[in-house]
């Protein structure tokens, strides 16, 4: 680097003007075309004025589960789900430096501004999905902050860009394609060679029926004991056994000739069916870490029991421990929502909300 180059970078107009050190050539020759420089990268990096703010409202998501744990085909996971209609809602602003009081919310805002080299930004959560019930709120927030922050500065990144930089979304990707494009989802998995350094692809997606509601229930006993099973999460999910040949072309075939027609057809009856025989099943490879139990606590496996008695559809999501059942009849949805409250506030508490999916994926508005 030349004096004069040095000079540029360490001026004080110039430390003013950009907030943080430049790194592009300029003109060796000295005169005031550096400081138009200097200027114009500041531009390119705050393309937003000071005071604006970008919102994001995303879905939560709703696991069935994975069809294929064996990898034998070259490829690991795959993963069929939901996204729902219980959005997380952020806003997002400029700051000289990272703040946010939601400590996730920090860490990803954090990660990204150090990965694109920004100078900051405020996260304010105003409103949230339950956490740490596998509903996806650390995959849709960090999804959300990425987005915004690209928006606010110009960054043109594909939604894959952004959750390999929040290092969110490489070992199941439902989460990534439900705040994306929302509805139902089918992903095909991950190619076993590149773990962790690709999206794995959408390969079916289909709108939900507007009538159709799901009834979600969050039992309260099992949280304390999924979170700290949470927290091993990625050293479980690198020591796992693989699954069966015969396991996963079962379930393999349950997504491809019944599940996936059936929601074609609108047919909620077999695609209940198909739902809940394929998360059952998936249960039982899981069932180590259960205690033996194809669902993560009797709570929730006697709430599974009372969503059949109104529907096909009774599926656990992720760990745990929200388990949930579609509808299409408003009276159905208010009944199993009462019975599903009256059984939690007996059985060491929770909730239970009744929604519609989402269709749409995330949305980004700017004030």
């Amino acid at each position: 680097m030349s004096p004069f180059q040095s000079r540029v970078l360490q001026n004080p107009i110039t430390r003013f003007l950009t907030g943080r050190s430049i790194a592009y050539e300029v003109n060796r020759t000295p005169n005031r075309n550096a400081y138009y420089f200097a200027w114009l990268h500041h531009r390119a990096g705050n393309l937003m004025p000071e005071n604006s703010k970008i919102t994001v409202t995303a879905p939560a998501h709703l696991h069935t589960g994975n069809f294929d744990m064996t990898g034998d085909l070259g490829r690991l996971y795959g993963t069929v789900g939901f996204a729902v209609d219980m959005p997380l809602e952020i806003e997002v602003s400029k700051a000289k430096d990272v703040k946010a009081e939601d400590e996730a919310a920090f860490l990803f805002a954090s990660r990204f501004v150090d990965a694109y080299k920004l100078a900051g930004a405020e996260v304010v959560v105003k409103r949230s999905i339950p956490k740490f019930v596998g509903m996806g709120y650390h995959t849709t927030l960090a999804l959300s902050i990425g987005l915004a922050l690209a928006k606010m500065y110009g960054l043109k990144l594909t939604t894959e860009q952004i959750a390999l930089t929040m290092k969110r979304g490489a070992i199941t990707s439902l989460g990534v394609h439900a705040f994306k494009v929302g509805g139902f989802i089918v992903e095909g998995g991950f190619r076993v060679a590149e773990r962790e350094k690709m999206i794995p692809p959408l390969i079916f997606r289909q709108d939900i029926p507007k009538n159709w509601q799901f009834v979600i229930a969050i039992a309260k006993e099992p949280q304390e004991k999924i979170v700290k099973m949470r927290e091993n999460e990625d050293h479980i999910l690198r020591n796992l056994k693989l699954m069966p040949k015969e396991t996963s072309d079962m379930l393999s075939r349950l997504v491809l000739v019944k599940i996936i027609p059936a929601i074609v057809e609108k047919d909620l009856k077999s695609f209940g069916e198909g739902l809940t025989a394929f998360n059952s099943e998936l249960g039982k490879f899981w069932n180590e870490y259960q205690c033996g139990r194809t669902y993560c606590h009797p709570v929730v496996e006697e709430a599974i029991k009372i969503i059949l008695k109104r529907s096909t559809c009774a599926c656990q999501t992720s760990w745990g421990p929200t388990c949930y059942g579609i509808v299409d009849k408003r009276k159905e949805a208010e009944a199993l929502t009462k019975e599903l409250k009256d059984f939690l506030a007996k059985n060491g508490g929770g909730e239970v909300y009744c929604v519609k999916a989402d269709n749409t994926g995330a949305v980004i508005g700017g004030k």
